[in-house]
């Protein structure tokens, strides 16, 4: 159950928090509390992850779902303070120009996709690694394409369908608060026409039924197999 929220949040429709970790706070954590903070944020992000995903697939808005963004900002900015002491450590003992990382290169995948690959050593030259070039080499051919059109039809379902939730959301707040200040709900949500949905939002909520925001999002089956 840690993959879940508090049970008592689930009803909310708002769960307030605290702001994201800054850099000056990481930086004057010693190297053990950033271990431990990381393993906590990475934490929270999976059970908010596994709650938004209970919501989307509920029909419903995850509650204050900028916990999200809060937490991957935390991580981000952790990843750059370790990232900098990286580096002013292998300056030191090492010399300028040098940060430790394994250098990566902008090339395509067994898939066909263009991934950042770290690079490495290899005892035998590419061009005569023949067992490594067919696992590791870039993917063509008929498959290849097919998969990548498959994947693009794939993204481009999951965008449409969040843009789809996230106009219901907008019409869902226009017709609870008729005064609600379009331009932050616009700012807010840059994929969706806020403007066309209030003019048309007669039209479109004519036939979509009124739910509440504060609906459970996960509901106890009673267990007949005793």
């Amino acid at each position: 159950m840690e993959f879940f929220d508090d049970p008592k949040n689930w009803t909310e429709t708002e769960i307030k928090t605290g702001r994201e970790w800054r850099k000056d706070e990481l930086r004057i954590k010693s190297n053990s509390d950033l271990h431990k903070l990381w393993y906590v944020l990475y934490k929270e992000r999976n059970m908010l992850m596994t709650m938004a995903e209970a919501a989307k697939e509920a029909n419903e808005v995850l509650a204050s779902p900028e916990r999200i963004d809060k937490v991957e900002i935390s991580m981000k900015n952790l990843e750059d303070v370790v990232r900098e002491r990286n580096k002013a450590y292998w300056e030191l003992e090492v010399g300028e120009g040098t940060t430790g990382e394994r250098p990566k290169a902008f090339r395509r995948d067994i898939f066909g996709r263009w991934r950042w690959i770290g690079c490495s050593e290899h005892m035998m030259p590419y061009r005569m690694n023949t067992k490594w070039r067919a696992m590791n080499a870039p993917g063509f051919g008929k498959d290849v394409i097919e998969f990548n059109l498959k994947l693009k039809e794939k993204k481009l379902k999951e965008k449409k369908s969040a843009i789809f939730r996230q106009s219901f959301y907008c019409r869902q707040l226009m017709r609870r608060f008729p005064d609600l200040d379009l331009e932050y709900l616009q700012e807010k949500f840059p994929d969706v026409d806020v403007k066309k949905q209030k003019d048309s939002l007669d039209e479109l909520c004519k036939n979509e039924r009124f739910r509440p925001f504060h609906r459970t999002l996960y509901h106890t089956k009673k267990r007949t197999d005793y």
